[in-house]
């Protein structure tokens, strides 16, 4: 088995043959189809999230199709899925037993702590898969197995916000524009400065309006997503929210946030995180995005080009989502 591993924290992707993994009890053995590049990819690279296990497997957006079963798995061969950050909870724990799985201490998210998609083959946890309609393109539905699902928890925390900021146009950014604007609800995008790409990509899948993040809104927003991992846009999207507006920050790792003057969060404005998903997440976006047909732009790249496809995201190469593809 064909599989690209970082062996070590800020090294590029190696090219190893692996012996085809066995399922355990609940697990299974699915044949990867299609898995997209996630921004959090760069973060395990950089040992910008805490205690990986290195060396490990990338990727957690996975369309694959069930190849071998553990003995109790609740799958079959043949059934094809999508694969998830959330890997495994406990399910015993005042998270889980409170419904917030995402919040689990013992969790385990693929692509982190449990070899991804970045191969041939993955082991999953047959509990935690996502039922994937075969009708649905399988490079194009990628994006939507994490970008989308973190983009509508984010969404959902916004509440009934009808003007929206966006900060950092890329993958889940353009999957919740397009849920958004079916909403009958405006986005604003603000990208990095002077990246006209990915501002006329944004006024392509539906943003009233896009600019620099630099530059003042220009109308007064109800809530704010933040994509971008980097914590000077807290003060700023504080700013361009009304009193009562809501800054929801999207991603699993962020760069310092700044000092601000308390006159900025004044007048009820709320700052909150999104933590990873949960199972309903999943079947609840899935069930959108399949009556929406969301179609997320991607660039597909061969498996053994996966580190070009993460140079190319590190560097703002292409709009939308890249989607590695293993040769048959």
């Amino acid at each position: 088995m064909k599989a690209m591993v970082f062996r070590q924290a800020h090294s590029p992707l190696s090219p190893e043959d692996r012996e085809v993994p066995v399922p355990g009890r609940y697990e299974v053995r699915v044949r990867v189809l299609a898995c997209a590049v996630c921004r959090t990819d760069l973060h395990v690279q950089d040992a910008e999230l805490p205690n990986v296990p290195y060396p490990i497997v990338p990727g957690h957006q996975v369309v694959g199709e069930v190849v071998a079963c553990g003995p109790e798995a609740e799958l079959e061969i043949g059934d094809r899925v999508g694969v998830t950050w959330l890997g495994w909870a406990c399910g015993q724990c005042p998270d889980c037993e409170r419904g917030d799985e995402n919040l689990c201490e013992r969790a385990e998210f693929t692509g982190y702590h449990r070899d991804g998609g970045y191969a041939e083959s993955l082991i999953a946890d047959s509990r935690f898969c996502l039922p994937i309609d075969r009708k649905l393109s399988a490079a194009e539905t990628t994006p939507l197995l994490c970008a989308g699902l973190i983009g509508f928890r984010s969404l959902r925390m916004a509440g009934d916000a009808q003007r929206i900021g966006i900060y950092g146009f890329g993958s889940a950014a353009q999957v919740i524009t397009q849920v958004a604007v079916a909403q009958s609800r405006e986005i604003y995008a603000f990208t990095r400065p002077g990246d006209t790409q990915a501002q006329s990509f944004a006024e392509e899948v539906g943003a009233v309006w896009a600019g620099d993040s630099e530059t003042s809104t220009p109308k007064v927003l109800d809530a704010a997503l933040i994509f971008a991992p980097v914590g000077s846009l807290v003060p700023k999207s504080l700013r361009d929210v009304r009193r009562g507006g809501r800054v929801i920050c999207g991603g699993i790792h962020m760069s310092d946030i700044p000092s601000f003057p308390y006159a900025d969060l004044w007048g009820e404005r709320r700052i909150q995180s999104v933590a990873n998903l949960t199972r309903e997440d999943g079947r609840e976006f899935m069930k959108i995005a399949s009556e929406l047909e969301l179609r997320p732009r991607i660039t597909r790249y061969p498996l053994e080009d996966a580190n070009r496809a993460l140079d190319d995201l590190r560097g703002g190469a292409f709009s939308g989502t890249a989607v590695l593809e293993p040769s048959r």
